[in-house]
């Protein structure tokens, strides 16, 4: 009876086995950056758990079980569905395209009827698996071939296009820059970096043609905050206030007056950080950013420890989605970069945001748990 004991909670191949695999100083991590959206979203509910942190709560419950499962799932099965799925939310985004749900401006949504889906929060995920399935085996003089930096390219841009055509430019920029990052993990030589950024340059131009009327004005407002503080400016401009009148520790937990009084937009979404830092100040703030940098550090250490291709390149893909997300949305809420409607992960409000990014994480450590298995090779 004891050496069944031994060998059932021993072995790895086993379903406790695998659970004791999993890397729970991350999930820790994780429960704390939900748990902090949470009291955020209580905050800006005027101290009621309504509407928002209720459910964002239950979500998470759900996501955090979607977590574990993936983690123990057979890393295989993640290996082969990586260009079935990269397909199928190709074609959510052309469904979004002809008769999505529009909301704040934009068609970004499936409806269907129970819930509504934003197939372009499932692109970042896709595209990252397809990359990763794509590079796995392939030598380093392969993936400088022409046709293995075409086919990449295909599969990076034919889902920003049905993206930025939503309009969602903010996350058309972000699968970009996950799917950059991807190529240069694979091997892609950086004379191809030199030539993509130069080419992006001078495409500018036609880049600001193409861009509607609303992209451009953010974009003048960004460089001019004050050029229009009533109009497109006000959101950076509360959102610096807010910030600014935190101080050092804050105003307290439901006392900030930019977020209560109703002069921060979006609060409970996008500009959810600025509600947080207003009310807890820098140290808040440092502490948030903390918790965020050891969960990407957590991500980047998973993905060195993989021994396959495949699964180092999707922990380092997701992760490095998941800091591009991070980055931008701070950095827009502080006024660093021009807003362009990207939320917080897992801290804003979002159902699909909130299950995409959980089970991206259940994807990371599902590499973790197999770290060590092996896959085919091949296209």
């Amino acid at each position: 009876m004891s050496i069944f004991k031994s060998s059932f909670f021993s072995d790895d191949t086993t379903l406790i086995g695998k659970i004791r695999q999993i890397a729970w100083g991350q999930v820790f991590l994780l429960c704390i950056f939900a748990t902090i959206g949470f009291l955020s979203l209580y905050s800006a509910a005027g101290g009621h758990i309504d509407p928002w942190a209720s459910q964002q709560i239950v979500r998470f419950g759900f996501a955090l079980g979607i977590l574990v499962a993936i983690a123990v799932t057979d890393i295989k099965w993640v290996f082969r569905i990586a260009y079935p799925f990269h397909g199928i939310v190709i074609v959510l985004l052309l469904l979004v395209d002809i008769f999505g749900h529009v909301g704040m401006g934009a068609q970004r949504w499936l409806d269907l009827g129970v819930i509504k889906i934003q197939p372009s929060e499932l692109a970042k995920m896709s595209t990252i698996l397809c990359l990763a399935r794509f590079y796995h085996g392939k030598e380093l003089h392969e993936v400088k071939q022409l046709k293995n930096i075409l086919i990449p390219l295909a599969m990076i841009f034919i889902p920003v296009g049905l993206v930025v055509v939503q309009p969602d430019l903010g996350t058309g920029l972000a699968i970009v820059f996950g799917g950059i990052a991807m190529l240069f993990a694979g091997g892609v030589s950086i004379w191809f970096f030199v030539i993509g950024i130069s080419s992006a340059v001078a495409a500018i131009p036609i880049a600001w043609q193409l861009m509607h009327d609303y992209q451009q004005k953010r974009v003048m407002v960004f460089l001019d905050p004050e050029s229009d503080p009533l109009g497109a400016g006000f959101h950076i401009s509360q959102s610096k206030i807010a910030l600014g009148s935190g101080g050092i520790s804050g105003k307290g937990f439901l006392e900030g007056t930019q977020s209560h009084l109703n002069f921060l937009p979006e609060k409970h979404t996008d500009f959810i950080f600025t509600l947080w830092a207003e009310e807890w100040g820098l140290i808040g703030g440092l502490f948030l950013l903390f918790i965020l940098g050891m969960i990407i550090l957590y991500g980047y250490w998973i993905a060195f420890r993989c021994r396959s291709q495949f699964a180092r390149l999707v922990a380092f893909g997701l992760t490095i989605n998941f800091s591009v997300y991070v980055l931008i949305n701070i950095g827009m809420v502080m006024g660093l970069l021009p807003v362009v409607g990207i939320p917080l992960p897992m801290m804003s409000y979002g159902g699909t945001a909130m299950l995409s990014v959980m089970t991206a994480f259940g994807i990371i450590q599902c590499c973790n748990v197999h770290r060590d298995t092996r896959l085919p090779k091949g296209f």
